[in-house]
Protein backbone atom coordinates (compact mmCIF):
# COMPACT_ATOMS: atom_id res chain seq x y z
CA UNK A 1 0.00 0.00 0.00
CA UNK A 2 1.07 3.58 -0.72
CA UNK A 3 -0.28 6.63 1.07
CA UNK A 4 -0.57 10.31 0.22
CA UNK A 5 -1.81 13.09 2.53
CA UNK A 6 -3.65 15.96 0.83
CA UNK A 7 -2.02 19.35 1.37
CA UNK A 8 -3.39 22.86 0.87
CA UNK A 9 -2.48 22.91 -2.83
CA UNK A 10 -4.37 19.71 -3.55
CA UNK A 11 -7.42 20.62 -1.43
CA UNK A 12 -10.46 22.26 -2.97
CA UNK A 13 -10.51 20.15 -6.13
CA UNK A 14 -12.42 17.02 -7.10
CA UNK A 15 -10.81 13.75 -6.14
CA UNK A 16 -10.80 12.45 -9.73
CA UNK A 17 -9.03 15.62 -10.96
CA UNK A 18 -6.33 15.11 -8.33
CA UNK A 19 -5.91 11.46 -9.34
CA UNK A 20 -5.46 12.42 -13.00
CA UNK A 21 -2.59 14.72 -12.00
CA UNK A 22 -1.11 12.28 -9.51
CA UNK A 23 -1.24 9.35 -11.94
CA UNK A 24 -0.66 11.02 -15.33
CA UNK A 25 0.12 7.72 -17.09
CA UNK A 26 -3.20 6.14 -16.10
CA UNK A 27 -6.34 6.62 -18.16
CA UNK A 28 -9.57 7.84 -16.61
CA UNK A 29 -11.20 4.46 -17.21
CA UNK A 30 -8.48 2.73 -15.19
CA UNK A 31 -8.80 5.25 -12.35
CA UNK A 32 -12.57 4.86 -12.05
CA UNK A 33 -12.17 1.08 -12.12
CA UNK A 34 -9.67 1.29 -9.26
CA UNK A 35 -12.09 3.47 -7.30
CA UNK A 36 -14.95 0.98 -7.82
CA UNK A 37 -12.75 -1.93 -6.72
CA UNK A 38 -11.48 0.07 -3.69
CA UNK A 39 -7.89 -0.18 -4.92
CA UNK A 40 -7.89 3.57 -4.39
CA UNK A 41 -9.64 4.84 -1.25
CA UNK A 42 -10.23 8.21 0.38
CA UNK A 43 -9.94 8.33 4.18
CA UNK A 44 -10.24 4.55 4.27
CA UNK A 45 -13.55 4.48 2.41
CA UNK A 46 -14.75 3.79 -1.11
CA UNK A 47 -14.92 6.95 -3.20
CA UNK A 48 -16.67 7.94 -6.44
CA UNK A 49 -14.21 10.60 -7.56
CA UNK A 50 -16.51 13.60 -7.30
CA UNK A 51 -15.61 14.28 -3.65
CA UNK A 52 -14.00 17.67 -2.90
CA UNK A 53 -10.67 17.19 -1.15
CA UNK A 54 -9.77 18.78 2.17
CA UNK A 55 -6.33 19.31 3.76
CA UNK A 56 -5.33 16.22 5.70
CA UNK A 57 -7.41 13.76 3.67
CA UNK A 58 -5.65 10.43 3.25
CA UNK A 59 -5.49 8.69 -0.12
CA UNK A 60 -4.46 5.03 -0.13
CA UNK A 61 -3.30 3.09 -3.20
CA UNK A 62 -3.49 -0.69 -2.98
CA UNK A 63 -1.11 -1.36 -5.86
CA UNK A 64 2.05 -3.34 -6.37
CA UNK A 65 5.04 -1.02 -6.23
CA UNK A 66 5.76 -1.61 -9.92
CA UNK A 67 2.19 -0.65 -10.91
CA UNK A 68 2.26 2.44 -8.74
CA UNK A 69 5.59 3.62 -10.16
CA UNK A 70 4.46 2.92 -13.74
CA UNK A 71 1.39 5.16 -13.52
CA UNK A 72 2.73 7.90 -11.24
CA UNK A 73 6.40 8.18 -12.10
CA UNK A 74 7.02 8.22 -8.33
CA UNK A 75 9.03 5.78 -6.31
CA UNK A 76 6.96 3.83 -3.79
CA UNK A 77 8.62 4.04 -0.35
CA UNK A 78 8.88 0.95 1.80
CA UNK A 79 7.42 2.74 4.84
CA UNK A 80 4.17 3.29 2.89
CA UNK A 81 4.61 7.06 2.71
CA UNK A 82 4.47 7.94 -0.94
CA UNK A 83 7.43 9.96 -2.16
CA UNK A 84 6.63 12.87 -4.46
CA UNK A 85 8.10 13.17 -7.90
CA UNK A 86 10.58 16.01 -8.34
CA UNK A 87 10.14 18.43 -11.24
CA UNK A 88 12.99 19.75 -13.37
CA UNK A 89 13.20 23.37 -12.27
CA UNK A 90 15.88 24.55 -14.70
CA UNK A 91 13.60 26.70 -16.86
CA UNK A 92 12.08 28.36 -13.79
CA UNK A 93 15.45 29.27 -12.30
CA UNK A 94 16.58 30.57 -15.69
CA UNK A 95 13.47 32.74 -16.05
CA UNK A 96 14.03 34.25 -12.59
CA UNK A 97 17.63 35.07 -13.52
CA UNK A 98 16.89 36.38 -17.03
CA UNK A 99 13.74 38.47 -16.59
CA UNK A 100 14.59 41.72 -14.83
CA UNK A 101 12.65 44.70 -13.56
CA UNK A 102 9.64 42.75 -12.27
CA UNK A 103 8.42 44.53 -9.15
CA UNK A 104 6.37 42.68 -6.53
CA UNK A 105 3.42 44.90 -5.58
CA UNK A 106 1.76 42.60 -3.03
CA UNK A 107 2.19 39.09 -1.67
CA UNK A 108 0.46 36.88 0.85
CA UNK A 109 0.06 33.14 1.37
CA UNK A 110 -2.25 32.70 -1.62
CA UNK A 111 -1.50 35.42 -4.19
CA UNK A 112 1.28 37.51 -5.68
CA UNK A 113 0.79 40.74 -7.67
CA UNK A 114 3.57 42.08 -9.87
CA UNK A 115 4.23 45.09 -12.10
CA UNK A 116 5.12 43.58 -15.49
CA UNK A 117 7.53 45.58 -17.67
CA UNK A 118 7.03 46.14 -21.39
CA UNK A 119 8.51 43.33 -23.49
CA UNK A 120 7.79 40.47 -21.08
CA UNK A 121 5.32 37.76 -22.10
CA UNK A 122 2.67 36.89 -19.52
CA UNK A 123 2.55 33.29 -20.73
CA UNK A 124 4.51 31.32 -23.33
CA UNK A 125 3.55 31.75 -26.98
CA UNK A 126 5.98 29.01 -28.10
CA UNK A 127 7.67 26.20 -26.11
CA UNK A 128 11.02 28.03 -26.10
CA UNK A 129 9.66 31.31 -24.71
CA UNK A 130 10.51 32.64 -21.28
CA UNK A 131 7.50 34.25 -19.65
CA UNK A 132 6.25 35.73 -16.41
CA UNK A 133 4.66 32.38 -15.62
CA UNK A 134 8.09 30.71 -15.40
CA UNK A 135 9.52 33.74 -13.54
CA UNK A 136 6.80 33.37 -10.91
CA UNK A 137 7.74 29.77 -10.13
CA UNK A 138 11.44 30.69 -10.20
CA UNK A 139 10.76 33.49 -7.73
CA UNK A 140 8.92 31.15 -5.37
CA UNK A 141 11.67 28.53 -5.62
CA UNK A 142 14.38 31.14 -5.00
CA UNK A 143 12.63 32.39 -1.86
CA UNK A 144 11.91 28.81 -0.72
CA UNK A 145 8.14 29.28 -0.84
CA UNK A 146 7.60 26.14 -2.91
CA UNK A 147 9.59 22.97 -3.55
CA UNK A 148 10.30 21.01 -6.71
CA UNK A 149 8.28 18.14 -5.23
CA UNK A 150 5.21 20.32 -4.71
CA UNK A 151 5.38 21.45 -8.33
CA UNK A 152 4.57 17.93 -9.49
CA UNK A 153 0.97 18.36 -8.29
CA UNK A 154 0.39 22.11 -8.43
CA UNK A 155 2.05 24.88 -10.41
CA UNK A 156 1.42 28.50 -9.40
CA UNK A 157 0.43 30.60 -12.40
CA UNK A 158 -0.61 34.02 -13.64
CA UNK A 159 -4.37 34.55 -13.67
CA UNK A 160 -4.76 37.51 -16.04
CA UNK A 161 -2.97 38.19 -19.30
CA UNK A 162 -1.41 41.37 -20.64
CA UNK A 163 -0.02 41.83 -24.14
CA UNK A 164 3.77 41.58 -24.36
CA UNK A 165 4.08 45.34 -24.83
CA UNK A 166 1.46 46.33 -22.26
CA UNK A 167 2.89 46.96 -18.80
CA UNK A 168 1.31 46.81 -15.38
CA UNK A 169 -0.49 44.67 -12.83
CA UNK A 170 -0.53 40.92 -13.28
CA UNK A 171 -2.33 38.84 -10.66
CA UNK A 172 -0.81 35.45 -9.82
CA UNK A 173 -2.05 32.54 -7.75
CA UNK A 174 0.52 31.05 -5.35
CA UNK A 175 -1.83 28.41 -3.96
CA UNK A 176 -4.63 26.41 -5.54
CA UNK A 177 -7.18 28.36 -3.49
CA UNK A 178 -5.60 31.65 -4.57
CA UNK A 179 -5.61 30.65 -8.24
CA UNK A 180 -9.21 29.46 -8.10
CA UNK A 181 -10.35 32.60 -6.27
CA UNK A 182 -8.65 35.04 -8.65
CA UNK A 183 -9.81 33.13 -11.73
CA UNK A 184 -13.41 33.23 -10.51
CA UNK A 185 -13.25 36.97 -9.83
CA UNK A 186 -11.89 37.59 -13.33
CA UNK A 187 -14.44 35.28 -14.97
CA UNK A 188 -17.33 36.89 -13.06
CA UNK A 189 -16.00 40.44 -13.73
CA UNK A 190 -16.30 40.97 -9.99
CA UNK A 191 -13.36 43.36 -9.65
CA UNK A 192 -12.60 46.67 -11.33
CA UNK A 193 -9.52 46.95 -13.56
CA UNK A 194 -8.20 50.33 -14.66
CA UNK A 195 -5.59 51.21 -17.28
CA UNK A 196 -3.67 54.39 -18.05
CA UNK A 197 -2.79 55.46 -21.59
CA UNK A 198 -2.08 58.49 -23.76
CA UNK A 199 -4.31 58.64 -26.80
CA UNK A 200 -4.45 60.87 -29.84
CA UNK A 201 -6.92 63.75 -29.81
CA UNK A 202 -8.70 65.73 -27.12
CA UNK A 203 -11.28 64.01 -24.91
CA UNK A 204 -13.23 66.45 -22.77
CA UNK A 205 -15.49 64.11 -20.81
CA UNK A 206 -15.86 60.50 -19.82
CA UNK A 207 -18.01 57.99 -21.66
CA UNK A 208 -18.73 54.30 -22.08
CA UNK A 209 -18.44 52.86 -25.57
CA UNK A 210 -19.87 49.54 -26.64
CA UNK A 211 -19.50 47.36 -29.69
CA UNK A 212 -18.33 43.96 -30.88
CA UNK A 213 -14.90 42.55 -31.60
CA UNK A 214 -14.18 40.28 -34.53
CA UNK A 215 -10.79 38.59 -34.42
CA UNK A 216 -8.56 37.65 -37.34
CA UNK A 217 -6.57 34.79 -35.79
CA UNK A 218 -4.05 34.64 -38.64
CA UNK A 219 -3.09 38.31 -38.33
CA UNK A 220 -3.69 38.45 -34.53
CA UNK A 221 -5.74 41.60 -34.92
CA UNK A 222 -9.30 42.53 -34.01
CA UNK A 223 -11.80 44.89 -35.60
CA UNK A 224 -14.81 46.58 -34.05
CA UNK A 225 -17.93 45.48 -35.91
CA UNK A 226 -21.62 44.68 -35.51
CA UNK A 227 -20.87 40.97 -35.14
CA UNK A 228 -18.54 39.26 -32.69
CA UNK A 229 -17.74 39.32 -28.98
CA UNK A 230 -19.58 42.09 -27.14
CA UNK A 231 -17.32 44.63 -25.45
CA UNK A 232 -17.68 47.60 -23.12
CA UNK A 233 -14.96 50.16 -22.49
CA UNK A 234 -15.38 53.15 -20.18
CA UNK A 235 -12.92 56.02 -20.03
CA UNK A 236 -12.32 59.24 -18.14
CA UNK A 237 -9.87 61.99 -19.19
CA UNK A 238 -7.23 62.86 -16.62
CA UNK A 239 -5.35 65.61 -18.42
CA UNK A 240 -5.25 67.37 -21.80
CA UNK A 241 -1.75 67.29 -23.31
CA UNK A 242 0.06 69.40 -25.91
CA UNK A 243 -2.80 71.84 -26.31
CA UNK A 244 -5.38 69.12 -26.89
CA UNK A 245 -3.39 67.07 -29.37
CA UNK A 246 -3.30 64.18 -26.88
CA UNK A 247 -5.20 63.09 -23.78
CA UNK A 248 -3.93 61.29 -20.70
CA UNK A 249 -6.72 58.81 -20.11
CA UNK A 250 -7.93 56.33 -17.51
CA UNK A 251 -9.77 53.34 -18.95
CA UNK A 252 -12.12 51.01 -17.09
CA UNK A 253 -11.89 47.60 -18.77
CA UNK A 254 -15.43 46.34 -18.24
CA UNK A 255 -15.25 43.20 -20.38
CA UNK A 256 -11.64 42.37 -21.22
CA UNK A 257 -11.21 40.92 -24.70
CA UNK A 258 -8.02 40.66 -26.77
CA UNK A 259 -6.74 44.14 -27.75
CA UNK A 260 -10.03 45.62 -26.55
CA UNK A 261 -8.76 49.01 -25.34
CA UNK A 262 -6.50 49.52 -28.34
CA UNK A 263 -9.09 48.58 -30.98
CA UNK A 264 -12.03 50.28 -29.27
CA UNK A 265 -10.37 53.65 -28.78
CA UNK A 266 -8.94 53.57 -32.31
CA UNK A 267 -12.45 52.91 -33.66
CA UNK A 268 -13.72 56.20 -32.17
CA UNK A 269 -10.76 58.24 -33.40
CA UNK A 270 -8.55 58.12 -30.31
CA UNK A 271 -5.83 55.58 -31.06
CA UNK A 272 -3.09 55.01 -28.49
CA UNK A 273 0.25 56.62 -29.21
CA UNK A 274 2.87 54.12 -30.31
CA UNK A 275 0.29 51.47 -31.31
CA UNK A 276 1.65 49.90 -34.50
CA UNK A 277 -1.43 47.69 -35.04
CA UNK A 278 -4.27 50.10 -34.45
CA UNK A 279 -2.60 53.50 -34.34
CA UNK A 280 -1.76 56.25 -36.80
CA UNK A 281 1.53 55.71 -38.65
CA UNK A 282 2.45 59.41 -38.77
CA UNK A 283 2.00 59.81 -35.02
CA UNK A 284 3.88 56.58 -34.32
CA UNK A 285 6.83 57.80 -36.40
CA UNK A 286 6.83 61.08 -34.48
CA UNK A 287 6.77 59.29 -31.12
CA UNK A 288 9.54 56.92 -32.13
CA UNK A 289 11.80 59.79 -33.22
CA UNK A 290 11.04 61.96 -30.21
CA UNK A 291 10.83 59.36 -27.43
CA UNK A 292 12.12 56.10 -28.99
CA UNK A 293 8.63 54.71 -28.35
CA UNK A 294 8.14 51.48 -30.32
CA UNK A 295 5.02 50.06 -28.68
CA UNK A 296 1.58 51.12 -27.48
CA UNK A 297 1.68 53.22 -24.32
CA UNK A 298 -0.73 51.23 -22.19
CA UNK A 299 -0.38 50.37 -18.51
CA UNK A 300 -2.59 48.20 -16.26
CA UNK A 301 -2.61 50.67 -13.41
CA UNK A 302 -5.05 49.65 -10.69
CA UNK A 303 -7.31 46.84 -9.49
CA UNK A 304 -10.12 47.19 -6.95
CA UNK A 305 -11.46 44.14 -5.13
CA UNK A 306 -14.98 43.64 -3.78
CA UNK A 307 -15.80 42.31 -0.30
CA UNK A 308 -14.27 38.83 -0.08
CA UNK A 309 -14.13 35.88 2.27
CA UNK A 310 -12.08 32.72 2.49
CA UNK A 311 -8.64 32.45 0.88
CA UNK A 312 -8.85 35.97 -0.56
CA UNK A 313 -10.20 37.67 2.56
CA UNK A 314 -7.00 39.72 2.95
CA UNK A 315 -7.85 41.41 -0.38
CA UNK A 316 -11.37 42.35 0.68
CA UNK A 317 -12.31 45.87 -0.52
CA UNK A 318 -8.67 46.75 -1.15
CA UNK A 319 -7.10 48.61 -4.05
CA UNK A 320 -3.65 47.99 -5.57
CA UNK A 321 -1.73 50.32 -7.90
CA UNK A 322 1.26 49.64 -10.14
CA UNK A 323 3.49 52.71 -10.67
CA UNK A 324 3.84 53.94 -14.25
CA UNK A 325 6.97 52.80 -16.11
CA UNK A 326 9.77 55.35 -16.32
CA UNK A 327 9.29 55.86 -20.08
CA UNK A 328 5.56 56.43 -19.66
CA UNK A 329 6.17 59.01 -16.91
CA UNK A 330 8.84 60.73 -18.99
CA UNK A 331 6.61 61.03 -22.06
CA UNK A 332 3.71 62.28 -19.94
CA UNK A 333 5.93 64.97 -18.46
CA UNK A 334 7.25 66.05 -21.85
CA UNK A 335 3.76 66.33 -23.37
CA UNK A 336 2.29 68.26 -20.43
Amino acid sequence: MQKFIIGKNQAGQRFDKFLQKFMPEAGSGFLYKMLRKKNITLNGKKAEGKEILNPGDEVNFFFADETFEKFTGRKADSDTKTSVKEVNVGEYKKAYEVLKGIEVIYEDENVLFVNKPVGVLTQKATPTDISLNEWLIGYLLHHQKITSQELSLFKPSVCNRLDRNTSGLVLCGKSLAGSQGLSKLIHDRAMNKYYRTICIGQIDSGATITGSLKKDHQKNIVTVSVEGSQIQTAYEPIQSLSGGRYTYLEVDLITGKTHQIRAHLASVGHALIGDVKYGIAKENTLMQKRFQLKNQLLHAYRVEFPALEGALSDLSERCFDAPLPEKFSSILKELT
